[in-house]
């Protein structure tokens, strides 16, 4: 290869390594932030994901009221005709059903 060729190779090069050369040196002095920012990211819960958790957590306990009050109705049933066992149960199944309804709000004292 004659020499004018490779001046020309090492130039053309050169000029587009410094790019290369650019960018890396900016993804090596930003690598810290952005893990940083990533790790915040991670161990933090945005409003909405708290919103979408509180009302799946909601969800989920009015199904299981449902669930106990159709028990607990059944209970009640058996509990009338006489079964002392259903009245035990009846009265397990209520505690708990109170155990997860919400409390009322307090009333604010003006």
């Amino acid at each position: 290869m004659k020499p004018a060729k490779r001046l020309i190779l090492a130039a053309a090069a050169v000029v587009s390594l410094q790019g290369c050369l650019a960018k890396t040196a900016v993804d090596v002095a930003t690598l810290p932030v952005r893990a940083a920012a990533k790790g915040v990211d991670l161990a933090t819960t945005s409003q909405s994901e708290a919103d979408r958790n509180h009302g799946r957590e909601i969800r989920h306990r009015e199904e299981r009221l449902g669930r106990l009050n159709s028990q607990y109705a059944r209970q009640m049933k058996r509990c009338q005709d006489g079964s002392r066992s259903a009245c035990d149960d009846a009265r397990v199944t209520y505690a708990e059903m109170q155990q997860l309804r919400p409390p009322l709000p307090a009333e604010r004292a003006d």
